[in-house]
């Protein structure tokens, strides 16, 4: 038995806590919120093998900067003279090209997957139902261009051996009788399943808090004290905890504290907002994605309804734009005409903060420097999708087993140390 030290409490560390107290460690997750503010809650809910295509491609540069002078835009960058955001944007800049997002697509496919079996798993288990449905996701789009580029995303599912189908328009409007959809069609793709954050998060905190997992909020880590290449103590601003292991699993925070190790990871914060209608009138029977809006809405048990989106790299800082949501509820009208949800109140609008990494796979792995320390963060937009994988990947890492998937996609320092 070891005693391992979580650093973040969001689907990422609290995943990585549950198989840790499975194998019969001592865990202790610390996180600098209270466990019910972080970005695991707020998003769209999807557990998608689909997005087998990172972050950083071809296009999104030059798309970023067209968009740049849109407040309503869906991807935004904020320039500065940051030099975390410098360092981040030159190596994004060099990721984004074909070759890498050919290399991508298996290792995200291989840890989507086994994530997808890993919450079936948990789905079957005693104390949770947080309304898992494997029903598929849409990809809806409008225009011919978006079409064309359907065809080859379809072809390039069917040969990593997704279930996708390319649906005409008739064949999407069947799907869904109960609202007209103003699209050419759609991608289905059938490998997707999607599920509530809210239900997930809160069940998955009591499971822990009933199994011994010591849960310390309120806790911000200001240092780790050191003896040559082993981390011994977390130093918070008011405690410190004995460690055998160390897991930096902090999101969009990860880069300042491994930088406390003298670790480099290129990392910025990616923002995005959601809102939640608790009884809607308006219903949905899949999780849609619309293409052309950059925007996205997840039909959950009931009449709830949860609409999301954008892509906002800026510091934990900044404050929130919240014409980014006139734009994703805009963006919802134009495919959904029926949908007519007006502008809601800020203090119903959710936003929270994605880990990007510099080439939008995750980081998971050990770090050189030191012998009792595991990175798992760098999710981006996928970090509920892969949490579970991550979790049990970052146990592996800890017992020195054989990692279920190969993960030298994720290496942490693959950018340099």
């Amino acid at each position: 038995m070891k005693n391992v030290v979580v650093i973040g409490g969001g689907i990422i560390g609290l995943s990585s806590a549950y198989y840790l107290q499975q194998a019969g460690h001592k865990v202790t997750v610390i996180d600098k919120g209270n466990f019910t503010d972080n970005c695991s809650y707020g998003n769209a809910g999807y557990v998608c093998p689909s997005h087998f295509i990172p972050l950083a491609t071809p296009g999104i540069v030059w798309q970023g900067l067209k968009w740049m002078l849109n407040s309503r835009s869906p991807f935004y960058v904020k320039p500065g003279l940051n030099g975390a955001l410098i360092d981040w944007g030159l190596k994004f800049i060099r990721s984004a090209n074909a070759k890498h997002v050919e290399q991508s697509a298996i290792p995200l496919r291989d840890i989507a997957l086994f994530s997808q079996k890993e919450y079936e798993n948990w789905a079957a288990s005693p104390g949770f139902d947080f309304s898992y449905e494997h029903k598929g996701v849409l990809e809806i789009f409008q225009t011919e261009k978006v079409q064309e580029h359907s065809h080859h995303t379809v072809e390039q599912g069917k040969a990593l051996g997704l279930d996708v189908d390319l649906l005409d328009a008739q064949q999407l409007q069947s799907l869904e009788p109960h609202t007209k959809i103003n699209a050419l069609g759609a991608i289905y793709f059938k490998c997707d399943a999607h599920l509530d954050p809210n239900k997930l998060m809160k069940q998955l905190l009591a499971h822990l808090k009933q199994q011994g997992v010591q849960m310390i909020g309120g806790e911000e880590v200001i240092r780790f004290e050191k003896q040559g290449n082993a981390i011994k103590k977390v130093i918070t601003g008011s405690n410190a905890y004995a460690a055998d292991e160390v897991v930096i699993a902090t999101g969009s925070w990860s880069r300042e504290v491994a930088a406390l190790l003298d670790v480099k990871i290129p990392l910025m914060p990616g923002r995005g907002y959601s809102v939640t209608l608790e009884n809607s009138k308006y219903h949905l029977n899949h999780p849609a994605i619309f293409a052309e809006g950059r925007a996205a809405a997840t039909p959950m048990q009931g009449n709830k309804i949860r609409f999301g989106g954008t892509m906002e790299v800026v510091s934990t800082k900044t404050p929130p734009r919240y014409q980014r949501v006139e734009g994703i509820l805009q963006a919802v009208k134009r495919f959904l005409p029926e949908f007519d949800i007006a502008m809601p109140a800020t203090d119903k609008i959710w936003y929270g903060y994605r880990p990007c990494s510099a080439d939008g796979l995750p980081y998971i792995g050990r770090v050189s420097k030191f012998s009792n320390a595991v990175v798992a963060t760098g999710h981006s937009m996928l970090g509920l999708s892969l949490g579970p994988a991550t979790g049990k990947l970052v146990g592996e890492l800890i017992d020195e087993k054989k990692t279920s998937v190969d993960i030298a996609a994720f290496a942490v320092e693959r950018f340099g140390k």
